[in-house]
């Protein structure tokens, strides 16, 4: 069985659970400029060091480089990204994987704009924190404890 082009009705998203389900995983593409493909590249390696890369290739399809706003696209299982999200591979790895986790509650029916996003932002910090204790860089150690420093801050006081 082949994955839907795109998921956005009910069968496509059941079609796209079932193969999910018996191990499918995407073979990622990451399209845009040389220096994004380079940025993003190196977000990956991150990604793979934590080892968190299956877990991205399980839910996302495509990272591809627009000049807009950086965002997930549900039904083209793509992640959206401009330039300044894959400046810092560290930021860009964490929003990757965020975005990642908001694809898997979508298929799972989970609506993300509730109480998703919170769970997308645990992923996020539970990557940080794996990337962290997994990386021998000290300057990766240093910049994920930083990040979730600043992820686990309340935004209001």
């Amino acid at each position: 069985m082949k994955f839907p082009e795109r998921v956005y009705t009910i069968q496509e998203v059941k079609k796209a659970m079932e193969l999910i389900e018996k191990g499918y995983k995407h073979d990622l593409e990451v399209n845009g400029s040389p220096d994004f493909k380079s940025k993003t590249e190196e977000a990956l390696k991150l990604i793979k060091t934590a080892e968190f890369y299956d877990f991205l290739r399980t839910y996302v399809r495509q990272i591809r480089e627009i000049s807009g706003l950086s965002q997930l696209r549900e039904a083209e299982v793509t992640i959206w990204a401009n330039s300044y999200v894959v400046a810092d591979p560290i930021e860009a790895a964490g929003f990757i994987i965020q975005k990642a986790q908001q694809m898997k509650d979508f298929l799972e029916g989970r609506l993300y704009y509730e109480m998703g996003e919170t769970k997308a932002v645990e992923k996020r910090m539970e990557f940080l924190r794996t990337l962290r204790d997994r990386s021998v860089n000290q300057a990766v150690k240093k910049k994920c404890e930083e990040n979730l420093k600043r992820w686990s801050e309340p935004t209001f006081p």
